[in-house]
């Protein structure tokens, strides 16, 4: 129910909790971020803003590392750095936790997997130091230490959501998809999304095969990103759902490692109405040599016709139309030397109503 999400870090900088409602707003999953470093998340420039709100005396001498654990003492000379307010200090030597030095409120730019902009959004941490307990951990003599003191806070954009934003914000959707992009699975929002089961989306063969012609290439180069960055960065696009409609979806795919190779995708996808959809399709086709905007792009550009294929561009005039004809040949595609699996083969398996 909050225009926002909860957030618990420790004094080492860990975050010990996030609600799921973080994917929401930052497009990271909540079993994603919980355990790690906040500063990962976090502006360079306001890094020392957030580790100086988790020290109770709101100390700012020290600098948090990022990728690592902030607990880690920069400086050996320094009597007050962050190493020292995570194990130093015993319950006696903090105010009480009552007291309004432990009030916390102060802005800090998070990483967003769903700003189109600038990669980061604005967030307005309102809460207070509280002392987190069960942690269970032990000194270097092994004695068990006190509870120490984490920041728990409800986390909201500094700038309210617009409609569109909070009509979108609960349908964001993620799926699993092999390597070549064929789906593997589909979260229960994404099923109300796009109207497939799991067993549907497998049976179609590559994921191609639900995305419009007009952005086959867009999607098709972002993916050759990912596999050489490991993010696809923002993409939108359009999805076929089972009622043969178009659905705008503004994604962000990412490869998942096991043991040091890429072994599936996980892509999160928020629903965008019409509108926002147009808007995108009209910036992207400005940096092209060839325009997108009516969905009659050529995607593949030849001086004769395809071996053992009627050539339709002498029969058509627009290639949109091309596509149509040429997809009552796609039941024998395969005999026809056309790779199924290539973007031409998924689109000639598409259904022409579509279009």
């Amino acid at each position: 129910a909050l225009n926002g999400f909860v957030l618990v870090v420790t004094s080492e900088g860990l975050i010990f909790y996030s609600s799921h409602t973080i994917q929401d707003y930052l497009g990271f999953h909540q079993v994603n971020v919980m355990h790690q470093s906040v500063f990962e998340l976090i502006h360079t420039e306001d890094q020392l803003e957030f580790s100086r709100n988790l020290h109770w005396a709101l100390f700012g001498d020290f600098q948090p590392l990022l990728g690592t654990l902030a607990c880690q003492s920069l400086s050996s000379t320094e009597g007050k750095s962050l190493g020292s307010s995570a194990v130093a200090y015993k319950p006696d030597q903090l105010p009480p936790e009552n007291s309004s030095f432990l009030e916390r409120s102060f802005v800090c730019r998070f990483r967003c997997l769903l700003d189109n902009s600038s990669g980061f959004l604005a967030l307005n941490l309102q809460g207070r130091l509280k002392f987190l307990h069960g942690q269970n951990k032990k000194s270097e003599d092994g004695s068990a230490l006190p509870p120490q003191l984490a920041l728990f806070a409800i986390s909201t954009p500094l700038q309210p959501p617009s409609i569109l934003q909070i009509r979108t914000k609960n349908m964001i959707f993620r799926t699993k998809h092999k390597l070549d992009f064929t789906p593997l699975a589909c979260d229960a929002k994404g099923k109300i999304v796009l109207g497939y089961t799991e067993a549907e989306l497998r049976m179609r063969g590559t994921g191609y095969q639900f995305v419009h012609a007009a952005d086959m290439l867009y999607c098709a180069e972002n993916h050759v990103r990912m596999m050489k960055t490991g993010e696809s960065g923002l993409t939108v696009f359009r999805l076929l759902t089972k009622e043969n409609r178009w659905k705008w979806v503004q994604a962000n795919a990412r490869l998942v490692y096991k043991n040091g190779k890429p072994e599936y995708i996980i892509v999160t996808q928020r629903p965008l109405v019409d509108e926002e959809g147009g808007e995108h399709l009209r910036k992207r086709s400005v940096h092209l040599p060839f325009t997108f905007a009516t969905g009659e792009a050529l995607l593949y550009q030849s001086a004769y016709p395809l071996p053992g294929f009627p050539d339709p561009f002498q029969s058509k005039g627009k290639t949109g139309k091309s596509k149509k004809t040429s997809h009552s040949h796609g039941g024998c595609s395969q005999k026809n030397g056309v790779d199924p699996s290539s973007l031409l083969g998924a689109v000639m398996q598409q259904e022409k109503a579509a279009y």
